[in-house]
């Protein structure tokens, strides 16, 4: 309530300032900060802040929509980020690419490169491919967020929201990221199940000599599986550790990733052997 109450009057100074206010007192502050390297020095990818520079997390939101983005925009500055926004896919790209965010805010329609197509573009590229992306789309039926999730984004949310929702799930990707860069630089190991490997080191994953390429969530929730073979894991747990997730809600991206899991490692997607369903409770990791 005290997030909404602070949104509303500052929306509402924008408006008696002519609809822009809160937006040039965003750009004048923006203009006296510190630059960022083309490395993205404070991003999620790039290297230590130096002195003096701002080291508040960057968030770049792509959408045409100027009163969504204003809406987030002001939302998340009293929380404590930075945001960055671009219009279009190609803007977005490039952004991305130059200032390397903590993470990004992703429409799925966009007027000229189609939101997934933009998703598919940042995971294939090395610099951006592991920058947590929380898609925002308007369509809410199942087969459209599982074309979402499918297409590399880490969490979707369906238009309309709130911004305690919004914030909460990018609150959520950072602290899942911040776990695993921990977790990975120290007591790097081999995970081993069957002929089903995993080097945490490279973060390659293999099924014999075969090499299966995986999304950032897949790798996570295949390493949670594999640092607990045999034990059956619940929905809640999953959610913690892979999603960063306190709640269950109506969300089905447990069963959307499992499925796409599956699909990689399993020699007969339909009858796992490997992961295997444990009805009304969750899923274990089989050898």
């Amino acid at each position: 309530m005290r997030i909404l109450l602070r949104l509303q009057a500052a929306l509402i100074m924008a408006a008696t300032n002519g609809g822009d206010g809160g937006i040039r007192d965003e750009r004048e502050e923006h203009a006296r900060r510190p630059r960022v390297d083309q490395r993205g020095g404070t991003g999620a990818s790039g290297g230590r802040a130096g002195p003096g520079e701002d080291t508040r997390p960057r968030l770049l939101v792509i959408d045409d929509e100027q009163s969504i983005v204003d809406f987030i925009r002001l939302g998340m500055r009293y929380e404590g980020f930075r945001v960055e926004d671009a219009a279009d896919g190609q803007t977005g790209l490039d952004l991305a690419l130059r200032l390397r965010p903590d993470a990004i805010i992703l429409d799925r329609m966009l007027p000229d490169i189609e939101g997934m197509q933009v998703c598919q573009r940042l995971r294939a590229t090395p610099s951006t491919a592991n920058i947590p992306i929380l898609m925002l789309t308007a369509k809410d039926e199942v087969t459209d967020r599982v074309a979402g999730l499918n297409s590399g984004a880490d969490d979707y949310l369906t238009k309309p929201f709130s911004f305690e929702e919004l914030l909460a799930r990018v609150r959520a990707l950072l602290r899942r990221q911040q776990r695993h860069a921990t977790a990975g630089a120290s007591g790097l190991r081999t995970l081993q199940i069957g002929d089903l490997s995993l080097d945490e080191s490279a973060r390659e994953v293999k099924r014999g000599e075969r090499l299966i390429e995986l999304t950032a969530t897949e790798y996570n929730l295949l390493h949670l599986f594999m640092s607990h073979p045999r034990q059956v894991l619940d929905r809640q747990t999953i959610l913690n550790r892979v999603w960063g997730y306190d709640f269950l809600g109506e969300t089905n991206i447990i069963e959307v990733y499992v499925r796409y899991l599956r699909e990689k490692i399993e020699d007969s997607p339909s009858t796992p052997r490997l992961i295997v369903t444990v009805r009304s409770v969750g899923y274990v990791l089989k050898g």
